[in-house]
């Protein structure tokens, strides 16, 4: 008998981009065409290096990250898929995502993608209103984004994403829940919505007290209105941040909150695997060069595991089985974190079937609860 394989995910960072977008502080690199080739070539190097340690694990999720992964010409993606199968043990039924800015692919770059293995496309919208779009540096139109999209699908895929964003520059409630309708209409099988977020070293890290921000009551009706708009459509919310049509999840991104391993290649680019994470650094030029560019390693123990079981669940509509962190803990966890029963009683948490789960009041000051629940 076949003895029963690991699961593992596979993270190819592609930095590269048109432009930068006005928030985006990502690793990516605009108006470098001339790396694409070598930047492949030295990912394949990099990626057999490494399928040796591999044997007993089966990759059942692969994910092409940005940067514009659809930047990259279409034998860069042949050879890298070639790559993958000859270095790894691939599931046959594998996620493939590629990530897709709008107006970055033609029909037939798409059809050929398609052939290539990827099944899965993850396409960048962030809004509707051209406004919006224009104040966050996009360098797309919704009609680039409705073309893109209908491409996608005669291309055959069958499996698509779209990403919105909520309380950016010029957007108001009403105007995030058209966008919200008028991208379920319009019914991709996955849907993402993010908060912005003004990181350092961002344009809009510069214009911080100039930008025309929505304020916090209008940002948490923003969020309620993505679960009721959203749910009224068929879409189930199964993460803080993410919905999706029945069994349509991204099984990628479930890895990462589930604590299962992945190997990340590309500048940038992390990875958990044997117990251990580690990252690379963004220096594009240290890894043309063939050098490492390994910045961080650190061997995660048994505290750290149970914080990150803490964390990772509690991003999930399901919560966390309170069983399964007594068994990891030897305690209960209202034992160890006293205020449970207040966030039950104030509407942020909600118990049900032995696990604890956030409520959409709790999910919008999670990041607040969750930093209490981690000090214990």
């Amino acid at each position: 008998m076949e003895k029963m394989k690991k699961s593992l995910g596979i993270y190819i960072h592609i930095p590269f981009c048109l432009k930068k977008c006005l928030y985006c502080d990502f690793c990516s690199f605009p108006d470098k065409k001339g790396l694409y080739e070598e930047y492949t070539e030295e990912l394949i190097r990099r990626i057999k290096s490494v399928s040796a340690v591999c044997s007993e694990h089966r990759v059942d999720t692969v994910y092409f990250g940005g940067g514009t992964p659809t930047l990259l010409p279409l034998n860069c993606f042949e050879k890298l898929a070639d790559t993958l199968l000859s270095s790894f043990d691939v599931a046959q039924n594998a996620e493939v995502t590629a990530e897709c800015n709008p107006a970055t692919a033609s029909a037939q770059y798409l059809s050929e993608l398609r052939k290539t293995g990827v099944n899965r496309l993850s396409i960048g919208l962030q809004s509707v209103h051209e406004n919006e779009l224009k104040a966050l540096g996009r360098a797309h139109s919704f009609e680039d984004f409705l073309k893109t999209y209908g491409q996608a699908m005669a291309a055959g895929f069958e499996n698509i994403s779209a990403d919105l964003m909520y309380g950016i520059p010029e957007q108001t409630a009403e105007s995030f829940r058209e966008s919200l309708s008028a991208l379920a209409q319009l019914s991709p099988q996955h849907i993402s919505a993010y908060g912005l977020k003004i990181e350092k070293g961002t344009p809009f890290y510069k214009m911080r007290d100039d930008l025309s921000l929505p304020d916090e009551d209008t940002e948490y009706e923003m969020y309620l209105s993505m679960s009721e708009i959203l749910g009224g459509h068929g879409y189930e919310k199964y993460e803080i941040s993410n919905f999706s049509k029945k069994g349509f999840e991204s099984k990628h991104n479930l890895r990462y909150w589930q604590g299962g391993e992945y190997l990340g290649f590309g500048v940038a680019a992390h990875s958990y695997f044997f117990g251990e994470r580690f990252g690379n650094s963004r220096d594009i030029g240290a890894f043309l060069r063939g050098e490492s560019i390994e910045c961080e390693r650190s061997s995660v123990d048994e505290k750290e595991k149970l914080r990150e079981y803490i964390m990772l669940s509690m991003r999930l509509s399901s919560g966390m089985e309170l069983s399964e962190f007594e068994k990891k803990a030897k305690k209960s966890f209202v034992e160890l974190y006293g205020r449970t029963n207040e966030l039950i009683k104030n509407g942020y948490i909600k118990y049900e079937n032995g696990r604890i789960a956030f409520t959409d009041k709790g999910f919008f000051v999670s990041n607040a609860i969750l930093s209490d629940m981690l000090d214990f």
